[in-house]
């Protein structure tokens, strides 16, 4: 004891550091800190990859006001909550777009009505329309003219009347119009124009001045774009539709609380009652809020839980095979950006790495190496810490 207090006198003008606290508090303050580490700095050696040993002995120990508990083993199941926000998985939305430049006549369904595949949603007037018709009918003329021709080589081949390479010609000119007839008839057909509609311009040359649109899946509208009376640009968006079962749930994590988060982890909103799974964790943290996200698939439970929803979000950890411990508070530190607890041993203590699950103002629950029989420090941290920042620097 008596080295001990010599050894902090001389050290006296390093408790100026501790200003504007009295001299002789921080003069006290530096004894129960630093003492420690003045004796022991060079017994502090790493036992293995994460662990560091303090060598300590049970005078230093009472001086310091070290005492020790033993953790808790948990049983129950871990639950965190995170604020969420219930979306729409981007591969069940699709868009119904204008086939063409033109004047939207009339919207046939409204927003958050349900649509089935194939269903008319609204029609359009479009000279782009009225323009491919005409160029299917010039292109069907051209190739009943072109296939005419090649019969007629064909006759006059056979008869030795003109030469052979005549007949090629008239192949290849046959092909090409029977190729620009099936351009045409597909334009049409991405144009909104049924089967029925084009067999029907093919017989009787009428051409069509508007177009119906129809839902390319069944689904909810979660959005109409356009109103009736606008004009509208080809491929421009004229309702959003979407399957809302299942749903996302976006859940902000804090960076501390990310360790715990798994892929697989059951999730429930328990204002709704609906259940799913994280399907993602991200890997990027947002600077601002220095949180995470991640994505959860869930039932929509019926219509209960609907895109746009600000929500609680309950996780349910997967303990896995690792043992969970409950530990006071005051036990677990952070140094290096990690969090330690610090476990007894025959030469004094070992700074131990742990993974934080929750806390509370009195418990913590961690993952962790330790042993129900184990000691963990749960007060005279402060002598610890600078002990285990002197073994960093040696």
């Amino acid at each position: 004891m008596k080295l001990f207090r010599e050894e902090a006198c001389e050290r006296r003008s390093l408790c100026a550091g501790f200003a504007p606290l009295p001299l002789k508090v921080a003069c006290n303050a530096l004894v129960a800190i630093g003492v420690m580490g003045m004796v022991h700095s060079a017994m502090a050696a790493q036992t293995t990859e994460a662990d560091i040993a303090i060598a300590m002995d049970e005078r230093e120990v009472r001086y310091a006001g070290i005492t020790t508990t033993r953790p808790d083993k948990e049983q129950r199941e871990i639950e965190l909550s995170f604020p969420g926000a219930v979306a729409i998985p981007p591969q069940q939305l699709r868009v119904v777009a204008a086939p063409a430049k033109g004047l939207i006549e009339t919207m046939l369904v409204a927003s958050d009505e349900a649509v089935r595949a194939g269903e008319p949603v609204a029609q359009l007037r479009s000279m782009e329309i009225v323009e491919a018709q005409r160029q299917f009918l010039a292109a069907l003329a051209d190739e009943a003219l072109a296939a005419d021709r090649l019969r007629r080589i064909q006759l006059l081949v056979e008869a030795k009347a003109t030469p052979e390479r005549e007949l090629r010609a008239a192949e290849t000119t046959a092909v090409n119009a029977k190729a620009q007839l099936d351009e045409r008839r597909q334009i049409l057909a991405l144009m909104e124009l049924s089967p029925a509609e084009i067999e029907n311009l093919q017989a009787t040359r009428k051409i069509l001045p508007t177009v119906t649109v129809h839902a390319p899946a069944s689904g909810m509208v979660v959005k109409r774009h356009v109103s009736p009376g606008e004009r509208v640009d080809a491929a421009a968006p004229l309702y959003t539709i979407a399957k809302l079962d299942p749903l996302w749930v976006n859940i902000q994590v804090p960076a501390s609380r990310l360790p715990a988060i798994s892929v697989g982890d059951m999730v429930v909103l328990p204002a709704y009652g609906a259940k799913g799974r994280i399907i993602r964790v991200a890997r990027t943290i947002d600077p601002q809020t220095q949180s995470a996200s991640a994505v959860a698939e869930i039932d929509a439970n019926g219509e209960a839980v609907r895109p746009g929803l600000a929500t609680t979000v309950t996780v349910k950890l997967n303990q896995g095979p690792e043992p969970q411990w409950s530990v006071p508070s005051a036990s677990v530190v952070r140094h290096r950006d990690r969090s330690w607890v610090f476990v007894r041993s025959k030469e004094g203590f070992v700074a131990r790495p742990i993974q934080v699950i929750a806390e509370s103002p009195s418990r913590t629950s961690i993952r962790a190496d330790i042993a129900g029989d184990d000691e963990v420090v749960d007060r005279g941290i402060i002598a610890l810490l600078s002990e285990l920042a002197l073994a960093d620097k040696n």
